[in-house]
C-alpha cells in the first residue's frame, strides 16, 4: 500500500515520499508537527521508527536518548563514533548506549550528515546572537535555547541537568575548514530532508527544535519539524545498520539478548 493514501493526514503525506512503499498506512501510530524553537519528549518503544522531516530547510533538532527502563543508560557519543569510525551520523549508523547496546539505528536518511560534537545552544549564546525577547515581544512564539528546552523536558520525567550529556544535532552539518575551525554548512540543508530513527530499545527521546549553536544566521527563525511514528520492527539479519561493521553487529546482538 502506498503511504500517500488518503487515510493519512496532510503532515504524514508530506513526510513520506510519494514513491515509498516500505511501510503500510495502517502501521502509522501518530504524526504531528514540532514547531521551530519548541521542544518535545516521549517514550518510543522497541520496534518503532520515528521519522523527522525538515519541513522548510531551516531545521535543527537537538536530541537526547535515554533508556526508559534505566535512565543511567543513555546515548554515548564517544563509543558510538569510535566503533563506527566516523565523526557524524547518517544512514547505516547506530546510536550506542554506554552499556554497548543500540538505542536506535538509522535505516534511512536523505540528509547525509548529522552533527554529533557541537552540543547545545545555551541561553548566553542565544542572547548574544539573537538578542533578548519576552514572551510578549515574541507574540507567543517560542524563544528558548535548546538547553533550556531540554531541561524542561527532562524535568517532566524526574530528571535534571545531570542528563545533559553529549547530544545529537539532526539536520546540521559542521565540518572543519582549512585552518581546522568548525564551520556550519548552511548550504547542506534543504526542505523535505528526513531521517528515520528506528528504536532497538525502549527509549526516552527528548527533542528541541532550537537552532544549532554554530548556525551563523543573525535572525531567529528555527524551522518546523514533522514527526511521524510507525511500527517497523527491529534490525534484521541483513540490515545495513548491522552489516556496516562488526561492532554494530555485536551491539545489536547484545541488545537482542537484553530483550530475551
Amino acid at each position: 500500500m502506498n503511504l500517500s493514501s488518503s487515510t493519512l493526514s496532510p503532515l504524514a503525506r508530506a513526510a513520506i515520499p510519494a514513491q515509498s512503499t516500505r511501510y503500510s498506512a495502517e502501521l502509522i501510530l501518530w504524526d504531528e508537527l514540532l514547531p521551530g524553537g519548541c521542544h518535545w519528549s516521549g517514550v518510543i518503544r522497541r520496534g518503532n521508527t520515528l521519522r523527522l522531516t525538515d519541513r522548510d530547510g531551516r531545521a535543527n533538532v537537538s536530541a537526547l536518548l535515554i533508556s526508559s527502563a534505566c535512565t543511567s543508560e543513555r546515548y554515548n557519543m564517544p563509543d558510538t563514533l569510535k566503533a563506527q569510525h566516523t565523526a557524524y551520523l547518517t544512514a547505516g549508523c547506530v546510536c550506542c548506549s554506554d552499556m554497548g547496546r543500540v538505542l536506535c539505528s538509522i535505516p534511512e536518511d536523505t540528509c547525509g550528515w548529522h552533527d554529533t560534537v557541537c552540543g547545545l545552544l545555551d541561553d548566553e549564546r542565544l542572547a548574544a546572537q539573537y538578542g533578548q525577547r519576552s514572551f510578549q515581544d515574541a507574540r507567543n512564539g517560542m524563544f528558548r535555547s535548546a538547553r533550556s528546552g531540554l531541561l524542561i523536558e527532562l524535568g517532566k520525567w524526574g530528571l535534571d541537568e545531570r542528563e545533559l550529556t553529549p547530544n545529537l544535532n539532526l539536520f546540521s552539518k559542521v565540518a572543519p575548514d582549512d585552518a581546522g575551525r568548525l564551520r556550519f554548512a548552511t548550504a547542506h540543508r534543504r526542505p523535505g530532508q528526513h531521517v528515520d530513527l528506528r528504536f532497538e530499545m525502549d527509549t526516552l527521546v527528548l527533542l528541541s527544535a532550537a537552532p544549532h549553536p554554530l548556525d551563523p544566521s543573525p535572525t531567529w527563525q528555527p524551522g518546523d519539524v514533522g514527526l511521524m511514528l510507525w511500527r517497523s520492527g527491529t534490525a534484521g539479519a541483513d540490515d545495513p545498520c548491522r552489516l556496516r561493521c562488526a561492532e554494530n553487529d555485536r551491539a545489536l546482538l547484545l541488545t537482542e539478548r537484553h530483550y530475551l
